[in-house]
């Protein structure tokens, strides 16, 4: 433990990304369990926070990162008569680092100096253990188990309001069974191929599943989304830019499956308890899958690993990324539906 006493009064540094942030929030409630008494202040982005706000016992500060200096003045101008028992400082990009010298702490807290980039190590004075090829998850249970918390199973409690569980009912009414596709990552060489999407979905439709698109409003998102349905030859409901973060909660928790490469709603899912089938190419799905459902991931990271590094995971830094821009084009249609009908007997779907 790096604090000689119980704290009163911590302060969690986790910016980004949305998958991230449901990854830290484990830890956070972790945190809460242990230290009920404990205050704690969250600085986080301004789209993060829309799904997070209203967390029990958790004070949100926004850090808009669009806001440039103004941004590091603000919260500096937040915390000027603070002086935080602990900062637990989850986030090793710079500007994260910046924002760390504007939040006084006895302590701050950040990743032991293999996992931290950045100059990240200039910006804390204790780091938590070493950990032997961890989730991302994992890795932030880390930072609550450095300041005493038994480690524990993760467990979430996302805010959720009465209205935006409505919201959701309202799009799915009738539908039954039903496969969610949330198709679009961040980055264009993460996602899968629309033609491909569209067959695994014609199989889940054939097998009686409705068929739902999700994600967010960026030009990306919608283009793909577009693409499938030029696609699929059955009915398919395009939720695409059609919900806030949390109606979007509330579909994720009400359909009966996920499929998704490495995108936050893939990770919504899993705090949820919905099932997720991960398509992954680029970084290793035993450090970025869907938590709790590793198992159900289908990819084609090692292989390439193997022949870019000519090594293998075990042998190289953690988290190592291959790169290349069509490497989601190795997943074929035929893993993933095989996927999908284990997924269903295995969750008892059908």
């Amino acid at each position: 433990m790096v604090l000689s006493e119980q704290p009163n009064d911590i302060c969690i540094l986790r910016l980004s990304a949305i998958g991230d942030v449901c990854h830290a929030m484990s830890a956070v409630q972790a945190i809460q369990a242990h230290y009920p008494k404990a205050k704690i202040s969250w600085v986080i982005g301004k789209v993060e926070a829309a799904l997070l706000e209203g967390l029990p016992g958790v004070e949100l500060v926004i850090f808009d990162k669009k806001q440039g200096i103004a941004a590091y003045q603000k919260l500096r101008k937040t915390f000027k008569h603070k002086k935080f028992d602990v900062l637990l400082h989850m986030q090793v990009a710079f500007r994260a680092n910046l924002a760390a010298r504007c939040i006084p702490a006895k302590v701050k807290v950040g990743f032991d100096w293999h996992m931290a980039k950045e100059a990240h190590s200039l910006f804390i004075n204790q780091s938590v253990e070493k950990q032997q090829q961890p989730h991302v998850l994992e890795g932030f249970m880390g930072f609550a188990q450095a300041i005493g918390v038994p480690d524990a199973a993760p467990q979430w409690q996302l805010p959720i309001s009465d209205a935006n569980s409505a919201v959701a009912v309202q799009y799915l009414d009738g539908l039954g069974k039903t496969l969610a596709i949330a198709p679009a990552a961040s980055g264009t060489e993460r996602n899968w191929l629309a033609e491909r999407y569209a067959e695994v979905a014609r199989h889940a439709h054939n097998q009686g599943f409705s068929i739902v698109l999700t994600g967010g409003p960026t030009a990306l998102e919608q283009c793909l989304a577009d693409k499938i349905m030029q696609y699929a030859d059955f009915p398919v409901l395009n939720l695409v830019g059609k919900t806030s973060l949390k109606e979007l909660l509330c579909v994720l928790e009400q359909v009966s499956l996920v499929i998704a490469p490495d995108t936050g709603p893939a990770h919504m899912a899993v705090t949820v308890g919905t099932p997720v089938i991960g398509l992954y190419a680029h970084s290793n799905p035993a450090r970025t899958g869907p938590y709790l459902y590793q198992d159900y991931v289908v990819e084609v990271y090692h292989q390439n690993l193997k022949q870019q590094y000519g090594k293998t995971a075990d042998k190289l830094p953690w988290g190592q990324r291959v790169k290349g821009a069509n490497l989601m084009e190795q997943i074929t249609s035929e893993s993933v539906i095989a996927m999908f009908d284990r997924v269903v007997e295995e969750q008892k779907l059908g």
